[in-house]
């Protein structure tokens, strides 16, 4: 009896080549999705020519926390600073309901219809208990975002200090080098984000509302101080005689201060951003700002002061960083924190027990 030829199943089934064939798609699948992953060198490329999809991509990466992008934001970041440094930028903060957006969308405009490119960095208050955010901004300004000349870009606050995204300085950078020659950040309106904000922009607008009961709150000496300018915003209608009073009891408390460092006294304005009214007045009173601290020298000395600041930051953040990375922190820290719940140690002095023993690793 002839002796039988035995096949596997794979063979006898046809199933090889099937294998074959599956796994030969997958390959090209997989060729044509890294085509479709831009290097740094070609996002950089695009971003310089003033690609907007490709600045959205250059801030997200560089607002990742995945270890893996740092490297390559580093590069991002390089590439682009040669590029940047040619903006005014300008800081616009108030309380939540103030008409932070509406003023943002009417002024951006204004801006554009003006020959400038505008980019608007909008921080949207993360939840500090569910850590989510809705950015919302590009909703709230539809009419900003369809224009060409206009780049809106919502950022989740996280924890950063006092709200404000914690890459929004390289953000800045990224939109410089874009070709934005005007850079909006909106702060969340609470807690230190005005201070942060202050720190990485060259003129510090406050928005206020008159009849709100805030009136005196707007005079506290901080706020104050680090305001270049007060828009009493939703000055129309009904609002107009109390917006006017209120423009004069600011003016008032601006008196009691002293000259700024820049040589500039900090002015009020009235406008409405729904009737798209004192806008261009807002304006003309930034341009006056630009113009007298380039003369004066204040201006790139205020930027050389910044960038110093924004070392110590990025020092400290990596510093931080590297503390609650380390596998022995994590595990010390557990070890820690439940001594302080079960009243053993003091919140000092497991601090000084978890420094020590990241010192010593």
């Amino acid at each position: 009896m002839a002796k039988k030829t035995t096949s596997s199943a794979l063979h006898e089934s046809g199933s090889e080549k099937s294998a074959v064939s599956v796994n030969s798609d997958a390959a090209e699948k997989f060729k044509a999705r890294r085509k479709n992953i831009l290097s740094e060198e070609d996002l950089l490329t695009q971003l310089l020519e003033g690609n907007k999809a490709a600045l959205g991509r250059a801030i997200t990466l560089i607002e990742s926390n995945q270890p893996k992008h740092k490297k390559n934001a580093e590069i991002l970041i390089e590439g682009a600073l040669p590029h940047a440094q040619k903006s005014i930028r300008i800081g616009i903060t108030g309380v939540p309901g103030v008409g932070k957006s509406t003023f943002i969308e009417s002024f951006g405009t204004y801006l554009v219809n003006q020959g400038k490119k505008v980019a608007v960095l909008a921080v949207d208050p993360s939840s500090s208990i569910s850590r989510g955010s809705i950015l919302g901004d590009k909703t709230r300004m539809e009419n900003l975002v369809k224009e060409k000349n206009a780049f809106v870009r919502p950022s989740p606050s996280g924890e950063s200090l006092g709200g404000v995204a914690r890459k929004s300085r390289e953000s800045i950078l990224l939109c410089e080098a874009a070709g934005f020659d005007v850079i909006l950040i909106e702060t969340v309106g609470v807690g230190q984000s005005e201070t942060t904000v202050h720190s990485m922009t060259d003129f510090f607008l406050l928005l206020k509302l008159a009849g709100a009961g805030d009136e005196l709150q707007g005079i506290k000496r901080g706020i104050i101080e680090m305001a270049d300018a007060i828009v009493i915003n939703k000055a129309d209608g009904d609002n107009l005689k109390a917006a006017r009073e209120a423009k004069m009891e600011f003016k008032r408390a601006l008196n009691l201060y002293s000259t700024k460092e820049s040589g500039w006294k900090p002015k009020v304005n009235l406008c409405s951003a729904l009737n798209n009214t004192g806008i261009s007045e807002v304006w003309g009173l930034i341009l006056s700002y630009i113009k007298q601290t380039k003369e004066n020298g204040y201006f790139e000395h205020n930027r050389r002061e910044q960038n110093k600041f924004w070392m110590f930051q990025t020092i400290d953040e990596h510093l931080k960083n590297r503390f609650y990375r380390d596998p022995e922190i994590k595990e010390a820290l557990k070890i820690q924190l439940k001594a302080i719940e079960n009243n053993k140690t003091t919140a000092f002095a497991a601090a000084n027990e978890l420094i020590r023993k990241f010192e010593a690793s």
